[in-house]
């Protein structure tokens, strides 16, 4: 019996920010859409602009799964997981063995075609989900304290200032260019 497509249907019960006081709940499936569609577009932005040729669809697919090991291990909040370097390694271990453990679900014939995506081996797309993964979270912040939600003040702060240290083109264009239009009502987008 293949358990893999019902493990990762999962990701839907597992909510992110959870020391964080939320207006709107998010999980990990709505997380890792919003990634995607990120991912996609700074790598886009990336080949498009700056003459890269990177595979846009791979990176949206990595980052469909950048998170699917959560479901194992649960959402870790940052200011935990990062709070000392043991603690940082020790997590990296168990995500590791969580994404090995759905890597297990599969057949024997997929699992190649889906541990590069799940493990993420490919370097350079990896920086693209990460800083999706970051513009992800600035986001979300931006959100909460656009209803007023004071509590993400600091975390959009810090989330800003790692995007800063990213140092990737396309989301120095994705942040000039694309972020403004979040802070915009619905009447003010359309």
């Amino acid at each position: 019996m293949n358990r893999f497509y019902a493990m990762i249907s999962r990701m839907k019960y597992i909510d992110r920010w959870g020391l964080m006081n939320n207006t709107k709940t998010e999980n990990i499936s709505e997380h890792s859409l919003e990634t995607a569609i990120l991912a996609h577009a700074l790598v886009t932005i990336a080949n498009t602009r700056l003459h890269e040729e990177l595979d846009a669809d791979k990176a949206a697919v990595i980052a469909l799964f950048h998170d699917a090991s959560e479901i194992v291990t649960g959402d870790m909040p940052t200011p935990i997981k990062y709070y000392n370097p043991d603690i940082k390694n020790a997590y990296k271990t168990v995500e590791k063995v969580a994404e090995e453990r759905l890597i297990s679900m599969l057949p024997d014939d997929l699992k190649e075609i889906y541990r590069p995506l799940i493990s993420n081996d490919d370097a350079v797309l990896e920086r693209y989900v990460k800083a999706a993964d970051k513009l992800s979270a600035l986001i979300k912040c931006i959100e909460e304290v656009r209803m007023g939600n004071n509590e993400f003040l600091k975390a959009k702060e810090a989330t800003e200032a790692a995007i800063e240290k990213m140092e990737l083109p396309a989301l120095k264009i994705f942040m000039e260019e694309c972020i403004p239009a979040y802070y915009l009502t619905l009447d003010e987008l359309g």
